[in-house]
């Protein structure tokens, strides 16, 4: 019963992250390696209920799976911009599976009850291949836990030397993955077959669990640039007092702005604006990729449609050209640290909240008059310590 909980709900998340309207690179890669996980417990659980009598084509195919598990996770960080920008060479990833598989093929081409008759006896006749194939699995899940950790870590590094700014990439997600599949691992060492698929089954539904929980992973915005939500929550009075000495303060009302066909006084109007710019400037909400005018909403608690108001109101543009506006404006803070030097253009378009190195370019030339490179090359960029 275990087993088919843990083949249902990973099937679920796959269904989630492949059914996504928005889908970065990460969450095809996320959405594959699920689907493998679901059928590499389908065979197992078929293996465990004794049924695989019944499927004797399919005997054999979970053997190497394990070789795909540990690439799958590296290139599922490595397709983050933030933690690499060069891309992955599949083939070498993919290479070791594909070895193994063609050392299968003498098992592969055995009848049914020839290939039923070594699964009963152990692998009988196939001795040496399955414990190569072991040491194999071993070794890549070793392999491929160092070289997450070692992504994962000179990214975390890069952040607390470098830019410091406020956009830090949640970790948490990525942690919790890296940590559960090292711990797999250990048990695929120490353990068995059985013990091994239970922790799989454990570790998919805390998967789902902690995913659907942080909002982050299934949702249509994107893991890596996640910006972590302050706690604190203010009251009206306390908006209208922090209206009143913010100090950056908000652009006065238009003369012609009339608010005969809604119901948002001006009054109102004031302070939604002034906490949008605080929760702008605290919590830089502009650098979530997929942010929507609903999840800003949302965060400030009045409907998309008197936000969008406000927005239109003030700052005299519609909402995504105010949230691209505030995206280039930290770009252009961004350039001006001795660091910036140390990434690429686009790396850095990246964290201030552009998904995509067109609308970029667009943007910045649409809002600043030129291309970055020639902003660039007009400006004077401290020299890096």
């Amino acid at each position: 019963m275990l087993y088919l909980i843990g083949i249902i709900i990973t099937f679920f998340l796959a269904i989630v992250l492949i059914s996504k309207k928005s889908k970065s690179c990460a969450d095809k890669i996320l959405g594959a390696w699920f689907v493998l996980i679901g059928i590499h417990l389908q065979l197992f659980y078929l293996h465990f209920s004794g049924q695989y009598v019944h499927f004797s084509y399919l005997l054999g195919l979970e053997i190497p799976m394990p070789l795909l598990h540990g690439p799958f996770l590296y290139l599922y960080i490595h397709s983050h911009p933030q933690f690499s920008q060069s891309k992955p060479k599949w083939f070498i990833h993919l290479l070791p599976s594909l070895v193994a598989y063609a050392l299968l093929i003498p098992f592969f081409i055995l009848s049914g009850e020839q290939k039923i008759l070594v699964y009963q006896h152990e692998g009988a006749g196939f001795e040496s291949l399955t414990s190569l194939i072991f040491i194999a699995i071993v070794l890549s899940g070793v392999i491929y836990v160092v070289l997450c950790w070692h992504l994962v870590a000179n990214h975390k590094k890069r952040m607390q030397d470098s830019l410091q700014m406020a956009n830090k990439i949640d970790l948490k997600w990525i942690w919790f993955l890296l940590y559960g599949i090292a711990a797999i691992w250990i048990v695929v060492i120490v353990g068995n077959d059985t013990l091994t698929f239970g922790s799989v089954t454990v570790f998919v539904t805390l998967i789902g669990y902690l995913g659907i929980k942080q909002g982050n992973v299934f949702s249509n915005y994107n893991l890596s640039y996640q910006i972590a939500a302050t706690s604190d929550t203010f009251s009206f009075e306390q908006n209208y007092e922090y209206a009143k000495h913010i100090t950056f303060k908000p652009k006065e009302m238009p003369e012609k702005v009339k608010y005969q066909k809604s119901a948002l006084k001006e009054e109102d109007a004031l302070l939604i604006h002034a906490r949008l710019q605080q929760l702008m400037q605290e919590e830089k909400l502009f650098k979530m990729p997929e942010l929507t005018l609903g999840e800003l909403a949302q965060k400030l608690d009045v409907h998309q449609n008197t936000l969008s108001q406000v927005i239109n109101s003030f700052e005299q543009k519609p909402f995504y050209d105010y949230i691209n506006h505030l995206r280039i404006e930290a770009f252009k803070e961004i350039v001006l640290t001795a660091d910036s030097r140390k990434y690429t253009i686009l790396w850095l378009a990246f964290e201030c909240g552009f998904n995509s190195k067109t609308t970029f370019n667009r943007t910045f030339k649409k809002t600043v008059g030129m291309s970055p490179k020639e902003y660039l090359a007009q400006i004077s960029l401290p020299q890096a310590a």
